[in-house]
């Protein structure tokens, strides 16, 4: 599972901090989007944007207060600090901007983000220890 970034010691590249920060934010876009479709609202870019805002300031918190972008693509902690961050940090946020907040729609965010944000960086590490497995 580890990759460059992943080592103690190390620091990430720049481009694949960049890239890790992208793949956040385009997934958690994605899950809005997939949940204002399920609830027939639309997919304007607009209202993709107001609901995602509060999870991707939720991420955004958790990648500065953590310091994610020394291993971005970790498991532990960046991925469950990001996910986490998100889901806490964004129900927290839409219930101070009265958007809705009701258990289901916590438990489908915790699940969601959980396979988006947790997922793609598992199949980095699967790929990355394929990767120095085949080289070795």
């Amino acid at each position: 599972m580890p990759s460059p970034s992943d080592r103690p010691g190390t620091r990430a590249v720049p481009a694949l901090t960049a890239a890790a920060a992208a793949a956040d934010v385009i997934l958690i876009l994605i899950f809005a989007a997939i949940g204002r479709d399920a609830h027939a609202r639309g997919e304007s870019v607009a209202g993709i944007l107001s609901t995602a805002w509060p999870f991707l300031a939720g991420a955004a918190v958790a990648w500065l207060l953590l310091r994610l972008w020394r291993r971005p693509l970790a498991l532990w902690p960046a991925g469950v600090a990001v996910w986490l961050g998100a889901v806490a940090i964004g129900m927290a946020l839409r219930a101070l901007t009265g958007q809705t907040v009701v258990l289901p729609f916590v438990i489908v965010a915790l699940l969601s983000l959980a396979v988006l944000l947790l997922g793609y960086r598992l199949v980095v590490a699967m790929a990355l220890r394929l990767r120095a497995r085949r080289r070795a």
